[in-house]
Order: structure tokens, then sequence, then C-alpha cells
């Protein structure tokens, strides 16, 4: 039995699903000991019902100046609420703020840290996490000695539990930032409006050099790659050498350098698999690849392949999901 902690996410008044399957990965490991979660920034009228996700305490810090990120302020919050409640496990979801802010709360608490752990489990009285290595060609396991540990979970990875009937005790605390603890702070966050962040959907479509350049020949491959997107309700992404050709937004970059998804259904078109794009999509749950390419490395990873051009299938795919859509 053991005292866990997760940080909560929230952006826009909006708690990250991400978040919530920490939450509950958390509810697992504390066995009957009791779960914390901490929310800072907003969304305090959200914090009750976390208890369903399997939280016993909510700890709510509201000040307006923590609405965005505030690295040093953060940790100094988590660092501080875990070491009230006695947490020996400290989980958050791996996001770009996640993986920021679980360093600074492990070097504040001499903390073992793990990043981007597929599993996370309890084993002879040590925290046991798994993770990717190799850009993902192999899978390292790690095992936490440490008195308290710092794990960050991939997002998309663990299944959200919402089953727990007992609501949250929520504590509103009445902190007020210091000049130090704001020395760094998000100002503004802009969000592509009616964008799916394709490090959260359960679907992606993404695009490689193979659909050619949209603002010429590709016009109508692009297009099509929306259109299969929104037809699925799902994200649109894009490989490294699209974004670097300036064809798609940073934001919709898929790889080592880009983000990490673990969608239920990834659709790479055009893309030739190189090892860092394989990095990003390789834990999909469903992989479908279509390039013109048969010997293309995208196929060694994929469930279901497609060999042929873009141009021919993806107006045969949109038409063939409209179909199955429109049955359900």
């Amino acid at each position: 039995m053991s005292n866990v902690l997760v940080f909560v996410e929230q952006r826009g008044g909006q708690i990250k699903r991400a978040s919530l399957e920490a939450l509950s990965k958390g509810a697992e490991l504390a066995q009957g000991g009791a779960v914390v979660a901490v929310l800072i920034g907003g969304a305090k009228e959200l914090a009750s019902g976390l208890g369903k996700f399997g939280a016993t305490k909510v700890v709510v810090f509201d000040h307006s100046q923590l609405a965005n990120y505030a690295p040093t302020a953060f940790a100094k919050l988590v660092t501080k609420v875990a070491k009230e409640e006695s947490a020996k496990i400290i989980l958050l979801a791996a996001t770009a703020m996640g993986k920021d802010l679980a360093p600074r709360v492990g070097a504040r608490l001499g903390a073992g840290v793990v990043s981007d752990a597929i599993s996370v489990k309890e084993e002879n009285g040590k925290l046991v996490a798994m993770r990717y290595a190799y850009s993902g060609k192999a899978i390292a396991t790690i095992a936490l000695e440490s008195d308290v540990k710092v794990v960050t979970i991939r997002p998309n990875f663990f299944p959200v539990n919402d089953g727990h009937s007992d609501a949250a005790e929520v504590v509103v605390s009445d902190y007020n930032p210091e000049t130090t603890d704001l020395r760094d702070i998000v100002k503004e966050i802009v969000a592509s409006a009616g964008k799916l962040d394709v490090a959260e959907a359960d679907i992606v479509v993404s695009g490689g050099r193979g659909l050619k350049d949209p603002n010429g020949e590709g016009k109508q491959n692009w297009e099509n790659l929306e259109r299969l997107a929104q037809v699925l309700g799902g994200a649109v992404g894009a490989s490294r050498a699209v974004v670097d050709a300036h064809w798609r937004p940073h934001s919709e970059q898929v790889g080592q350098t880009g983000k990490v998804v673990s969608p239920k259904l990834y659709i790479a078109c055009g893309i030739s698999g190189a090892v860092q794009h394989l990095a990003g999509m390789a834990s999909s749950k469903v992989i479908v690849a279509i390039n013109k390419d048969k010997d293309a490395p995208i196929f060694q990873v994929a469930d279901y392949g497609i060999v042929g051009t873009v141009e021919e299938v993806l107006p045969q795919l949109i038409e063939e999901f409209k179909k199955v859509v429109s049955h359900n």
C-alpha cells in the first residue's frame, strides 16, 4: 500500500484525458492507499468529479497567475503536496508539460524518474516501469529503488477507469505565488481552432512527402488526407520531411523530434518509415500503411499495407469509410 500523487493537467478549463489515464493507474498502484490529485490553475469545478477516476483527495491551486504553466511554481506545489501527503509514487502524463515538470519534481525530492512509461507495476517492493528504447526497437525495463518515484506515462497507453464510486475530498489552497515562483511562465497558449491534438486523438491520418507539395500537384492529395481524417473523426499528422518543407505546421509532426502518438488507428500515407518517424508512432494499436514502394520500411511495422499511390487509394478509402460510418 502506497500513497500516490497524480498531477492532473488542464488546458482551458478542460482536464486532459492523459491525466485521467494517469489517475486511473495511480488508483491501481495505491492498492488502498491515498490517491491525491493536484490540480493547478483552473477547472476547480471539475475537481470533485475526479473521485470516479480514483482520486481520494484533490488539492486545487486556483490562483489567476497559475492559469498557464509556470515551471518553478508548479514544481514547488507538486513537491509541497507530495511531502505533506507522504506520497511515494508520483505520476504525470508524458505530455510536453509533464515531461518538463517530472524531472524538476524529481530533483526536489531526490527521486528516481522514468519518462514515457508504457507499463508501471510494483514487484517485490520496487516500482518497475517499461519504456521504449533505441527509437522503439527495444523495450527497457527500469526498477526504481529510490524512496520516492516519479513516472510519466505515455498517453493513450493506459485505460481510463471511471468506475470508482466515492467522491473526492476537495481542498482549495490559498497559495499566492511569490515573485521567485514566476521566473518562467507560459504567457499564451494558442490552439488551432477546431483541430484535434494529434497526440491525443484516437485516430491519426498522417502524410509524408509522397503526397507531394500542397501548393502544387499535391494539393488534392492533402485535401483528401484531411477529408479522410474528418470522416474518421481523427487528427491530421505529418512526417518531419513535410514539416521541414513547411507544408504542414510543426504541431502536426509525428516522430522522435515531434509528437509521440499511440492512437487506436494510425494511417500512414506516402510515408517511407524513417527510424525517427517510427519512434513516434510504432506503439499505435493498429497501423495501416499506404505507399507505392512495396519495399518501404513502413510496411515492416504495419498491420495492414496497401501498395499503391495516394491518388488512387485515398479517394477509395474515403468512400468506403463513409459507407461504414453512415451505417453506425
